[in-house]
């Protein structure tokens, strides 16, 4: 009887935290794109222009780190994705389309498809990153992508997120959206992860059971990075990548680099898959540095070798 007891105890509430999260985005309205813009915030001024898309379970203010670096002379759009952040989370397939949709109604909105716009993306915003230019290669200048994550398939990505912290590794598992519709309770300061801010960690809290699943299933894992790379042919792509990312594959990321003509790999010798928010200049030094060579450098460098001169930043590399 104690034992009935104490199981009641745990199922109920537990039981009705899923029941009302699963509820509330059944019946939350469809997604109009007419109605529900994503939510954003522009920053900076400079004829440079930049979009900035956050990854999985992120937001626009996973960028906000030494700004002031590029905004002297850059104009950034950082955008919260449908689903995430502040943005609207209606019922919907969160597909790579609707993705790509809404981000570009904001895009022309705002003017950043004037050609002069570098896109820089993380995670699974590099995805999208890379398939908006794939698309409109004629708005931007080309992109900065750290942290690409690049699958095989859903077998490959679960096997990798099992050695993750213990949110991730049931997240990513069988029962993922059933654990994802219970995020209230293991999204706590327990779990955190440590590469996480707690700024970011609360920002990630703001998803959907199905805004997660479905973007995962729909923007990372399904897409085919390849087709982007034959589209977007010879638009100059720097990717950054921790040689310690243990979420996105380091090789699988380089030999995927390598398919683009006018690609730059930089490896980060000791950073992971969130080494922005430890070392917020690494990107910043890229972005200023993104017009200055257009030679093809695929290398290593360590976390404080892009603060040197423009023209000592190719010698760094090796």
């Amino acid at each position: 009887m104690t034992l009935l007891i104490f199981l009641l105890l745990l199922i109920i509430p537990i039981g009705s935290i899923a029941g009302y999260e699963y509820f509330k985005v059944i019946n939350a309205p469809k997604y109009n794109p007419e109605t529900m813009p994503l939510n954003y915030e522009i920053v900076g001024a400079g004829d440079k222009k930049l979009v900035f898309i956050h990854g999985l379970t992120g937001s626009k203010n996973y960028w906000k780190r030494e700004l002031e670096t590029v905004s002297k002379t850059h104009q950034l759009l950082l955008v919260d994705l449908l689903g995430f952040g502040d943005s609207p989370k209606p019922n919907s397939d969160y597909s790579l389309n609707i993705q790509l949709n809404a981000l570009e109604k904001l895009i022309t909105k705002e003017n950043f498809n004037d050609g002069n716009t570098v896109i820089v993306g993380h995670s699974m915003g590099s995805i999208i990153s890379l398939a908006l230019l794939a698309k409109h290669s004629n708005w931007f200048k080309g992109a900065i992508i750290t942290g690409l994550p690049v699958y095989k398939d859903r077998n490959e990505f679960r096997e990798i997120m099992s050695g993750h912290a213990v949110f991730d590794r049931l997240a990513s598992g069988k029962y993922g959206t059933l654990i994802c519709m219970l995020h209230p309770i293991f999204m706590t300061d327990y779990f955190k992860p440590d590469n996480l801010t707690d700024d970011v960690y609360e920002d990630a809290k703001k998803h959907t059971w199905q805004s997660y699943a479905n973007s995962l299933n729909e923007v990372v894992i399904k897409p085919d990075l390849y087709a982007f790379s034959k589209a977007i042919k010879d638009k100059k792509i720097v990717f950054i990548h921790g040689a310690e990312d243990t979420s996105a594959p380091y090789e699988t990321a380089k030999e995927y680099a390598e398919t683009f003509s006018n690609a730059k790999f930089i490896t980060i010798k000791d950073g992971d898959h969130q080494l922005f928010l430890k070392e917020p200049n690494i990107l910043w030094r890229a972005i200023q540095d993104f017009s200055v060579s257009e030679d093809t450098i695929i290398g290593t460098v360590g976390p404080k070798a892009l603060n040197i001169s423009k023209n000592e930043q190719a010698l760094n590399i090796k």
